[in-house]
C-alpha cells in the first residue's frame, strides 16, 4: 500500500486531536482516522487512547473495535472516528464511521456504476454516544484508493478525488485547499497496488 497523511493544528494549541492510525496484520491491513471532541491536550488524550485500542486489537472485527474504543474513551472528551479493515487476500474492505470523519473510496479502474463509494456514517461520539454499529463490505482491489478526512476539512474535497494521484501529494493538496483553518485537520489517503492471489 501507498500512504499519504496531511495535517494542521489549530493555531493556538501545541497538540491535535486528529490523529491517524496504519497498522498492518496478518493478512490484513487496518486504516483508522479519529478526531477528538475539540482541541488541544485533551482532544489528543482522547485520540490517542483510541489508537493505543487499535494498536493492541488491529485484527478485530471493526463494530468490535469501536466497541473497545467506547469502552476505552469513557473517561475522556470522547471521538468520532472512521476505520476500515482490509482483507488483502480476499480483497475485501470493512468499514465503519461514527461521527463526521468523511470516507470515501475511488475505484482505480472503471467499471460499470460510480467511481466513487462513500462511508455511510453513524451519528454518535465514540465515547459518549454510541449508535447502533453496521459495518459496510465493499470489494476493495488494486489501484483503488481510500480517503480519510475529518471535519477540518471542507466536504468539498471529496470532487476533486482521483485514484490516479499519489496519495503523499492528494493528501497534501487537500489539506492545503480544503481546510477550514479553524479546527484541527487530517488527511488520510492510502491506495492498494497490489493484493495476493
Amino acid at each position: 500500500m501507498d500512504c499519504g497523511i496531511a495535517k494542521f493544528i489549530v493555531p493556538g494549541e501545541e497538540l491535535s486531536g486528529d490523529r491517524e492510525f496504519v497498522c498492518c496484520y496478518p493478512n490484513g491491513v487496518l486504516i483508522a482516522a479519529i478526531d477528538g471532541v475539540g482541541h488541544g491536550e485533551e482532544a489528543a488524550k482522547a485520540a490517542n487512547a483510541a489508537i493505543s485500542v487499535l494498536g493492541s486489537n488491529a485484527s478485530l472485527p471493526v463494530i468490535s473495535l469501536l466497541q473497545e474504543c467506547h469502552e476505552a474513551l469513557l473517561k475522556t472528551r470522547g471521538a468520532v472516528m472512521s476505520i476500515a479493515s482490509i482483507d488483502v487476500p480476499n480483497g475485501m474492505m470493512t468499514w465503519l464511521g461514527v461521527g463526521n470523519v468523511q470516507g470515501v473510496l475511488v475505484r482505480g479502474a472503471s467499471r460499470q456504476g460510480c467511481a466513487r463509494e462513500m462511508l455511510l456514517l453513524r451519528a454518535g461520539v465514540v465515547g459518549a454516544q454510541m449508535p447502533a454499529l453496521q459495518a459496510a463490505v465493499l470489494p476493495m482491489t488494486q489501484g483503488d484508493s481510500l480517503f480519510f478526512a475529518t471535519d477540518g476539512i471542507q466536504s468539498a474535497f471529496i470532487e476533486s478525488l482521483s485514484a490516479q494521484e499519489n496519495p503523499q501529494r492528494a493528501a497534501k493538496r487537500i489539506l492545503e485547499k480544503y481546510r477550514t483553518g479553524s479546527d484541527d485537520a487530517l488527511v488520510l489517503a492510502v491506495r492498494l497496488t497490489g493484493r495476493s492471489t
